[in-house]
């Protein structure tokens, strides 16, 4: 049956309350408008942001809402002005805009868009508008221009590059979102250099990813933070060889730990919690002269950091963010695939559990214990 122009019924999990499990209904996904695609989504696996949004009660929380922004799908049809991409295609949408036209996704040195700037909306980037309703005509909103908890979904051109579809989507998914973020923040933000020290404060799937792409960079020395000891077996897998429990340093702060281990400081100190003390924490140990600080948690809406002015100007340190790791999607999540296909990248490793989309509040569950990393949702019912 030919769908292209009109809507799709098909099962979206809304989040319709704060806090409360996804609730699994037939909702319509309406055509793409131009520069729009519609995809019909694989699988798709849950990051923490979903559940740091699903549990706001604030805006930028809004409900009901379709969460979900890690995925891969097949295109379904595409709406006027879409050229990249055709139907049948297999593509992973990601929630950063790489529209390849703005003087920023033209140039090498950001990833940051300047046609869409980030921003954590409820609609479609060019439109303002939503591409679902429920049954009774009322407006669901999106979620980071992805919204994959969808067996459908409406993903704007300048969020969608197409893959290879002979890699595992289970796999290739993790790209659209985590494993791309740690992994860019060491290899494109931080620029880790072979035989250099790293420290990751958070072992958290990001954190790993992060100590994945340092050992991809050739870092001898990959120190994880974390107040969980059974963290380190995990790390181990993705190049981590020391580990700091920060509940067992005694008398003295994490920095102070892990300056003496490193007889100055960590070349490159990456935040994966979203805290700014454990950002001080970061700054305070990474080595003065040269050493960088990198900032990948998100902490919530209004944290201030408070640094010493005289130990910026004094120590010669760098202090940056890395939104989705510096990573420009066209370009970079293809060469990522193709490390993974050369077995130079583990991606096998961040899947922990699979399960049937009908089961997906079982997901939450996984990752609000701490019991999984990447927990991979396949959409066919």
């Amino acid at each position: 049956m030919d769908t292209a122009g009109k809507p799709i019924r098909c099962r979206a999990a809304i989040a319709r309350v704060a806090g409360e499990p996804l609730v699994i209904e037939d909702i319509t996904v309406d055509p793409p408008n131009s520069h729009e695609v519609r995809i019909r989504i694989i699988c798709t696996s849950l990051c923490y942001s979903d559940i740091t949004f699903w549990k706001m009660k604030d805006f930028p929380a809004v409900f009901p809402r379709i969460l979900g922004h890690e995925a891969i799908g097949i295109v379904e049809s595409v709406g006027e002005d879409v050229n990249e991409v055709a139907e049948g295609d297999t593509v992973i949408p990601y929630f950063l805009p790489d529209c390849a036209e703005c003087a920023d996704c033209r140039s090498k040195k950001s990833n940051l868009c300047s046609k869409f700037p980030f921003k954590v909306s409820p609609w479609m980037p060019r439109y303002e508008t939503s591409r679902f309703t429920d049954l009774n005509g009322k407006t669901l909103y999106h979620f980071l221009s992805v919204s994959s908890f969808s067996q459908y979904t409406v993903v704007d051109i300048a969020n969608v590059v197409k893959v290879d579809p002979a890699i595992p989507p289970n796999k290739a998914c993790l790209l659209s979102c985590g494993v791309s973020t740690g992994v860019g923040a060491a290899w494109k933000t931080a620029n880790v250099e072979a035989g250099s020290t790293v420290a990751i404060f958070g072992l958290g799937s990001i954190g790993l990813a992060v100590a994945e792409g340092a050992r991809l960079c050739g870092a001898t020395r990959i120190i994880g933070v974390d107040v969980n000891p059974g963290k380190f077996e995990t790390g181990k897998k993705f190049g981590v060889t020391d580990f700091v429990n920060a509940k067992t340093c005694g008398d003295k702060s994490v920095s102070e730990v892990i300056t003496e281990m490193t007889g100055g400081g960590a070349d490159y100190c990456f935040e994966c919690v979203g805290l700014a003390s454990l950002v001080q924490e970061a700054y305070a140990c990474c080595r003065q002269g040269w050493g960088k600080t990198i900032v990948l948690g998100v902490d919530k809406p209004g944290s201030q950091l408070s640094l010493s002015s005289t130990e910026v100007l004094c120590s010669g340190k760098i202090l940056t963010g890395s939104l989705f790791g510096g990573v420009k999607a066209k370009s970079d999540i293809p060469i990522l695939l193709k490390r993974y296909v050369d077995k130079e990248l583990q991606l096998d490793e961040f899947v922990t559990h699979e399960i049937r989309f009908e089961d997906i509040n079982k997901a939450f569950d996984l990752l609000l214990q701490g019991k999984c990393l990447r927990c991979v949702i396949w959409m066919k019912e």
